[in-house]
């Protein structure tokens, strides 16, 4: 029962988050995902419905989902970015406290060159 609290709650608190931000081709939204096995992020064009580019630490073959393998995902998500012609993002935690995981994927992409 706690589990679907929990999951109830990161929902509202996303869709909550997705009502104020949108993703467009000059400033795509970078959406991130966490699971217990990796962390993923993409840049998605939110008016086309496409993704531009995606990062994963499952694609990178880093070890376990951890601060330093979101980080690795971060800057090479922004080389990706930079590939496709993107420098400013906006930021879509989706419903994850901005702390660990998070916050050092958003500190590589940072360092990668995005801007947000």
């Amino acid at each position: 029962m706690a589990k679907n609290i929990r999951l109830s709650s990161r929902d509202r608190i996303r869709k909550g988050i997705r009502r104020k931000i949108s993703g467009t081709s000059e400033r795509p939204r970078l959406s991130v995902f966490k699971s217990n096995k990796g962390i993923y992020a993409q840049l998605i064009d939110d008016l086309k419905g496409h993704t531009i580019a995606a990062a994963s630490s499952r694609e990178l073959e880093v070890a376990n989902a951890t601060i330093g393998s979101a980080k690795t995902v971060g800057t090479a998500l922004a080389e990706k970015a930079k590939e496709a012609g993107v420098t400013a993002v906006v930021f879509d935690r989706n419903g994850y406290k901005y702390h660990g995981q998070v916050k050092a994927l958003a500190e590589g992409a940072r360092e990668g060159g995005l801007n947000f």
